[in-house]
């Protein structure tokens, strides 16, 4: 009977890790990808979820998006480390500012703005944070990232979008587009994607794209969140030409973009 049932789990072991293998060979990316036509109607309502991190990559983040169609990213969703009081302000700075320029366009509409709101996480690592305690919080952070995901979290603006006539969002679930560019909760909102995507969550084709932004800093090696993610995102953009060659084909450079 033991003997059976051995022969019953390895069976199924080999008929399961193929499949497996060939599902996330179907999920990862190509070396040089390339925007697929067709994918998205155009004019059609687009979440984009941004991972924020304390200090330079928040700095970087934003000038980043400084030019950002709100128009057409109808609803940003801003993901946040708990305690980085930081880049919450620069997120609602960021929003204003958004708003100021739709209200003084010659075609001005409140329509046209959109909505957001910003997500709080527990902190995947803390500065000088002991190695063997850090699978814990990203366990932690991971779970957190799994409902921030899909649908829009509580906004913590809100009053002051409904007092600015601003609606609230009614529009996607899941995000249609992550951008991160290398804070470490950004890997585990990443990771949480791609076990999504993986696992074939409901709503979740065509959904949860990605987009890494390596560091300007970075000018002759990969970040670890670089190293990480190189191989999962969709887009690996760097921001100097040098890098390129440790990217194993996967990076794309157009220029310095902050």
């Amino acid at each position: 009977m033991a003997a059976q049932l051995y022969s019953i789990i390895i069976s199924v072991l080999l008929l399961l890790v193929p499949l497996l293998s060939l599902r996330l060979l179907s999920l990862l990316p190509a070396y040089n990808p390339r925007p697929a036509p067709g994918t998205r109607k155009p004019n059609s309502k687009t979440r984009l979820l941004i991972v924020l991190g304390s200090g330079g990559h928040t700095a970087e983040m934003f000038a980043l998006l400084r030019d950002l169609d709100c128009s057409k990213y109808t609803h940003r969703s801003y993901v946040v480390s708990s305690g980085d009081a930081f880049s919450m302000g620069k997120a609602k700075e960021f929003e204003a500012m958004l708003l100021k320029k739709v209200m003084e366009s010659p075609k001005h509409s409140i329509l046209r703005y959109g909505s957001y709101d910003v997500s709080v996480v527990p902190r995947a690592r803390r500065i000088h944070q002991s190695l063997l305690s850090t699978p814990l919080t990203s366990l932690k952070c991971l779970l957190a990232c799994f409902t921030i995901l899909y649908g829009s979290p509580a906004n913590q603006f809100i009053s002051e979008n409904e007092k600015a006539g601003i609606p609230k969002a009614n529009g996607p679930t899941y995000p249609d587009l992550i951008v991160s560019n290398g804070p470490a909760t950004g890997v585990i909102v990443i990771l949480a994607s791609f076990i999504l995507r993986f696992i074939a969550a409901p709503g979740t084709k065509r959904k949860m794209r990605t987009i890494y932004v390596e560091s300007w800093a970075r000018v002759r090696s990969l970040s670890l969140s670089g190293k990480i993610l190189l191989r999962v995102v969709d887009r690996f953009i760097v921001q100097w030409e040098s890098i390129i060659p440790v990217t194993g084909g996967r990076g794309e450079y157009y220029g310095a973009l902050v």
